[in-house]
């Protein structure tokens, strides 16, 4: 059945529609050796060239399994592929592909632990980070200081940081007391540090980070630190429904996992935790903040 191009090719991980479509614009990408328009449709058995480079895999375009990850990430790893420093990255704990290539679904710095969603599925990870959709990205914060209710509601209702304003879509408590008080928060866009820099503008500090939560996913309690897993059956159907992708490419989904009954397995050791002189987080969470 025949697809737009940009779409296809967006599923496969060559880049967003919107950025697809702009390179069709640009006259930079062919099939079958013509130049490609807005609106073209491409079937299985067509020669696609981007940039004029080599004809791309019919198994990337057409089979690739569209497989979803779970990882746990440490703090001291970072979300790059290559890094200039030589630190560990998220990429050396994880098994290759069937086909294609991983994609994270967002990042998290070198200090903040906890769950990322990578993808093979080029469209599926680009809807999750599209502001447009306002994914919910829940955190447990420990903050060294004294928060007040005042503190929360400015948090709540917006502050100004250096690239604009911000807030919290939710804040609550999530026990501790002194240096070692945990609360749990949602905000719905992926600045850089805008957690601790949100938390900061009111005078406190972050002294540990872990997202719970992105969309409709939380992290499994068994996940383990530096341990990864696949995301499978209503799950993985929920994740793919929340940012509206078809049905049929829910079904194709859940074969490609059924068949291949992907498993965890485990990873090169995760570096070792920073000692704290408080309780650390145990995983005891406050009621749900239910997304939206």
């Amino acid at each position: 059945m025949a697809e737009r191009i940009q779409k296809v090719l967006a599923r496969a991980g060559y880049g967003s529609r919107r950025g697809l479509e702009q390179m069709i614009k640009d006259g930079q990408i062919t099939v079958n050796g013509e130049q490609a328009k807005l609106g073209d449709k491409i079937e299985m058995g067509d020669t696609i060239r981007l940039q004029g480079g080599k004809p791309l895999s019919p198994k990337r375009l057409w089979q690739q399994p569209q497989q979803v990850m779970l990882y746990n990430k440490p703090v001291g790893e970072v979300c790059t592929r290559n890094d200039p420093e030589g630190r560990r990255t998220i990429f050396q704990a994880l098994p290759s592909p069937e086909e294609g290539r991983w994609v994270s679904v967002g990042r998290l710095d070198i200090n903040t632990s906890g769950l990322i969603i990578l993808t093979t599925d080029g469209e599926l990870a680009n809807k999750l980070m599209h502001p447009s959709n306002e994914m919910d990205r829940e955190y447990a914060v420990r903050v060294l200081g004294e928060v007040t209710s005042e503190m929360m509601q400015n948090l709540r209702d917006g502050v100004e940081l250096e690239d604009g304003k911000a807030h919290f879509a939710d804040i609550q408590e999530a026990g501790g007391e002194g240096a070692n008080h945990w609360y749990h928060v949602v905000i719905q866009e992926g600045r850089n540090r805008a957690v601790r820099r949100l938390w900061e503008s009111q005078g406190v500090q972050v002294s540990r980070l872990m997202r719970v939560r992105y969309g409709t996913v939380i992290i499994p309690k068994q996940l383990k630190m530096g341990k990864w897993s696949m995301l499978e059956g209503k799950d993985l159907e929920r994740l793919y429904e929340s940012v509206d992708l078809q049905a049929n490419e829910l079904e194709k989904v859940g074969r490609a996992q059924r068949d291949k009954k992907l498993r965890p397995i485990k990873t090169a050791k995760a570096p070792a935790r920073q000692k704290t002189d408080n309780k650390s987080y145990k995983g005891k969470r406050s009621p749900r903040i239910r997304g939206r």
